[in-house]
């Protein structure tokens, strides 16, 4: 398999929230149009998109930000995704790669990622691409009727 890494553009919109769709199970236009205009808008916001045979078939979407609670400036990857019809060849890896290597030339060396516990494929590929535990942890409360 032969697939090139660009970054993302505006045309790109669709296919990403077809590969999403793919992905979740469900199609999600408005909250990727939300995620998008911003996206486009940041000058910390980054992003790259995997092609083979003309057609988009991975992307990654990161941006550069420190939070509250102490988080000083580092990368955080929000969204990662492979058509499923092109899954285990490399190219969510390849994404990655290519994000931590912006980064790095940003001199920003701490990259984050938030997972759910339950999404043990997505834990395996994080902690493959690298990633281990940080420093936070993520607390809720439900609120009830």
């Amino acid at each position: 398999m032969s697939f090139t890494i660009r970054k993302i553009q505006k045309e790109d919109a669709q296919s990403i929230i077809e590969i999403d769709a793919m992905q979740s199970g469900e199609e999600k236009p408005a909250y990727w149009n939300e995620r998008f205009k911003y996206f486009f808008e940041s000058s910390n916001a980054l992003g790259y998109v995997a092609i083979e045979n003309e057609k988009i078939v991975a992307y990654v979407l990161a941006e550069a930000r420190a939070l509250e609670f102490g988080s000083q400036l580092c990368g955080w990857v929000f969204a990662i995704a492979v058509n499923p019809n092109f899954a285990r060849q490399g190219i969510a890896l390849a994404l990655c790669r290519q994000v931590c290597l912006k980064f790095k030339e940003l001199k920003i060396n701490t990259i984050r990622t938030l997972v759910r516990k339950d999404e043990v494929s997505v834990l395996s590929f994080f902690r493959a691409s690298g990633f281990k535990a940080g420093p936070f942890i993520e607390l809720e409360l439900e609120l009830l009727d």
